[in-house]
């Protein structure tokens, strides 16, 4: 959906993103990852561009976004910013309603649009006409991610987006921006230093330094295929918990053993992650699990003994 060609952007003499070249997927979430400064946001402003390339190209649907005006890109590509960039002067309802008044929405439609969203990210109606600095920061995030979706645009561009959220309050709204039936159509290119949020959030991550790209791949791929001593040493200090992310249940599946569902099993996809499974026996005092292949009609069984035992026989495998 989106082909990036050898982009980059110079403030001066300062390179801030040096030749770059990547493709996202339809409806896959594509992670900028990297410390500040490394070009990420950068990046992501010029795909819609709030700042201009001084060279490269950017294609969405194979459409040059320079073919258009930048007024007219925008409103065709949520944006969702670590501030939440609400208008302080405006309540949430007008926060929201901003692009479809744009786009000649009639207000009939409008009202029914805002009312579907503040439901699905579990914001009260009685907030509708209050101001953003009488909402909690979870709050005006929500309110922010509801005003890039308002319109059902098929990108979403997310800088930061939880960056300014306390570790609570952020990981409750990961578990919600995972489970958004709204973010699951979507293509998404999310900016974040998170290196946690990149492995819990991302299908692809773009790890960057220096205004370059060091090495792109599935968040399995960084952490047993790194590219250089930089990924390695990047993702090391964590390594164990980012294992947990990075690995699906799908991809255990050939060390578990099939087994038929006990009495207390918890159902899981095969596509959910490793750490949502030992969460599971944490948060649902689950005895078992009950794991449907992602696409097999196939069923496995485990308890936690089972589940760990198969995570290390997959580790070793991947280190031979």
């Amino acid at each position: 959906m989106i082909r990036v060609d050898h982009l980059s952007k110079s403030f001066g003499k300062t390179k801030a993103v040096d030749h770059i070249s990547f493709e996202v997927n339809e409806g896959e979430n594509l992670i900028l990852l990297g410390t500040s400064g490394c070009g990420k946001t950068t990046t992501l402003k010029m795909i819609n561009r709030l700042i201009e390339p001084t060279g490269g190209k950017v294609f969405i649907n194979g459409r040059d976004i320079m073919e258009q005006s930048p007024e007219v890109l925008r409103r065709s590509i949520g944006y969702v910013l670590q501030n939440n960039g609400l208008f302080p002067h405006y309540t949430v309802a007008e926060n929201i309603a901003i692009v479809p008044q744009l786009l000649k929405w009639d207000s009939r439609q409008i009202k029914h649009r805002v009312s579907e969203l503040l439901e699905k990210l579990h914001l009260d109606k009685k907030y509708l006409n209050v101001y953003p600095n009488e909402l909690s920061g979870g709050q005006q995030q929500r309110v922010g991610l509801a005003r890039a979706l308002i319109a059902n645009p098929p990108l979403l561009l997310m800088d930061e987006p939880f960056g300014a959220l306390d570790n609570v309050t952020r990981s409750k709204i990961h578990a919600e921006f995972k489970a958004l039936d709204e973010l699951k159509r979507k293509t998404i290119i999310m900016v974040t230093h998170d290196v946690q949020e990149a492995f819990e959030l991302g299908d692809r991550i773009c790890l960057m330094d220096k205004g370059r790209i060091i090495q792109n791949g599935a968040p399995a791929e960084l952490l047993f295929n790194p590219i250089n001593t930089f990924v390695k040493d990047f993702l090391k200090e964590q390594r164990l918990q980012l294992e947990f992310k990075a690995i699906r249940l799908n991809d255990i599946w050939t060390y578990l053993a099939p087994q038929t569902p006990k009495q207390g099993s918890v159902d899981l996809h095969g596509d959910a992650s490793f750490w949502s499974a030992i969460e599971s026996f944490k948060f649902n005092k689950a005895e078992n699990l009950h794991i449907k292949h992602q696409q097999k009609d196939e069923y496995r069984s485990a308890g936690f003994e089972e589940l760990m035992s198969a995570f290390y026989q997959y580790k070793k495998h991947q280190q031979l």
